[in-house]
């Protein structure tokens, strides 16, 4: 049995700056190549992160026998592609959020990986820090009686027109970027799937033609009588934050996305009562992550979360984009005036650990 999973990662988007150092300290990982477009584009990042192996395309990476697993932080619309040549080639895959752009993309992604017997996951690396925990810990002891509202904001501004989220056909805009953050802790945090959604959306043309959405705001009904409220964007001042309120209280968390390598608070409110102030130890996510994927790789133990995750997280997103294009009154709406609408749907699949 090999000690350390060998990782290769395609790509050097920004994302890396922060990934790839931490697949490096993780106790059970060392990175071991990387691949770029070009091979010098690779061997400057290689170079700047100590990465023995320098590969100029993705394929060649793949081809390679001393790669176990690959890392894929490609911009989203190219998930799928690259996760399944990735399964292809025999590598186990931790991909960026969020794993596809649709739930049928996601379920092909499942098919796949149960054939091959590879490990998939979808990276969601907030849910590896000591606050989730912590958080999941006082919703199970009932800290906030029953829970009725999740409030989520998460916007940052992406900057100039060559950023990647502004193509329509890389799988651009809020929604899927900042979006599947609210969507994906809303659905952890209420253990059920909603049944139905609202969405209102701002837009602007697309830099490859069509609209692309700047910011959202959502709510999700859950069947449990829970309603989530989100805001989401990439043209706004940057705000994180998470607040769970009940029938006995009220939890707030700020950055809960945020890396949070310095210790931190999780605020416990309850009726006028002195502010419960719930100390929590720094830790870097993304290490967290890697560590428990690649003991999921060496030593077959259970993802915290599995591939119907994905796809149910998926299909709310598409039912909030549906939402949020459709015309809200007369016909003539357009979505470039925040149109919305309220989606109902069945969701397939089944609660993950």
């Amino acid at each position: 049995m090999r000690e350390k999973l060998r990782w290769g990662v395609l790509g050097s988007a920004r994302i890396v700056r922060k990934t790839i150092p931490a697949l490096q300290e993780t106790k059970n990982g060392e990175v071991v190549g990387i691949a770029s477009r070009t091979e010098e584009k690779a061997r400057e990042y290689a170079d700047k992160h100590g990465i023995p192996q320098a590969f100029g395309s993705y394929e060649a990476l793949l081809a390679s026998p001393d790669i176990d697993a690959v890392y894929i932080p490609l911009p989203n619309a190219l998930h799928l592609e690259w996760i399944l040549k990735s399964l292809d080639a025999g590598k186990h895959v931790l991909c960026e959020k969020p794993l596809a752009m649709s739930a049928a993309e996601c379920e092909e992604i499942a098919r796949k990986a149960d054939e091959t017997g590879l490990r998939v996951m979808e990276g969601f690396m907030y849910r590896f820090h000591p606050r989730f925990e912590k958080l999941q810990e006082l919703l199970a002891a009932h800290a906030v009686g029953k829970l009725t509202f999740v409030h989520v904001g998460h916007s940052f501004d992406a900057g100039g027109d060559d950023n990647i989220r502004w193509y329509s056909g890389l799988g651009g805009g809020a929604l899927f970027d900042t979006g599947c953050y609210c969507v994906n802790v809303s659905r952890m945090v209420t253990a059920q799937e909603p049944s139905g959604v609202a969405a209102f959306g701002n837009y602007r043309d697309a830099n490859d033609g069509g609209l692309i959405d700047t910011s959202i705001a959502g709510m999700l009904r859950f069947p449990g009588s829970a309603t989530a409220l989100f805001d989401t964007g990439v043209n706004l001042e940057r705000r994180n934050f998470l607040e769970l309120t009940g029938t006995e209280g009220r939890l707030y968390l700020d950055n809960p996305f945020g890396l949070l390598e310095e210790d931190s608070v999780l605020e416990e409110h309850h009726f006028g009562q002195d502010t419960i102030y719930h100390e929590v130890k720094g830790e870097n996510h993304f290490v967290r992550m890697g560590e428990h994927f690649a003991d999921s790789v060496l030593n077959g133990t259970p993802l915290r979360y599995d591939l119907a995750d994905a796809a149910n997280n998926a299909r709310v997103l598409e039912a909030l984009d549906t939402a949020a294009r459709t015309p809200e009154g007369a016909s003539e709406a357009k979505p470039h005036s925040g149109a919305g609408a309220v989606v109902s749907w069945s969701v397939k699949g089944h609660r993950d650990r």
